[in-house]
């Protein structure tokens, strides 16, 4: 696993639901949003040139919520290697206290922008989010 990549969220109005608290679906856009920041922020240029991500699966656990105004930290990492065009990525949003309230395991997959097909994970793509992956 390479270091954790985090960034931090604020629930503004737009995000609040009926309840008075983030709606679920907006979990789901910031986990799209820290993971399109880690890519950005480590993929060398040519790897964001030639590939795009697409998400195949979410498996979230809600454990509190942050209402409007309120920030959470969330922190993303590989926790394991991939495997061919796929790779789970772990995140974990935290509120104020430290206290971990949202956790979701999403499934990416490697999409080669020139031919449109699913790509097996090159190990020069997947180092800087797994040390030592293999292809």
């Amino acid at each position: 696993m390479a270091a954790p990549f985090s960034l931090a969220f604020t629930a503004r109005p737009e995000h609040i639901d009926e309840l008075g608290h983030v709606n679920n679906a907006v979990w789901v856009q910031w986990m799209e949003a820290i993971a399109t920041r880690h890519w950005e922020a480590v993929a060398p240029a040519e790897h964001q040139a030639a590939y795009v991500w697409v998400v195949t699966r979410h498996e979230i656990d809600y454990r509190g919520n942050v209402r409007e105004g309120e920030s959470v930290t969330a922190t993303t990492f590989i926790p394991d290697p991939p495997h061919g065009a796929r790779f789970d990525r772990r995140v974990d949003f935290a509120d104020a206290t430290g206290k971990v309230i949202v956790s979701a395991r999403t499934t990416w997959a490697l999409i080669d922008k020139a031919s449109g097909r699913l790509a097996r994970i090159p190990a020069d793509v997947a180092a800087p989010f797994w040390d030592g992956a293999a292809a």
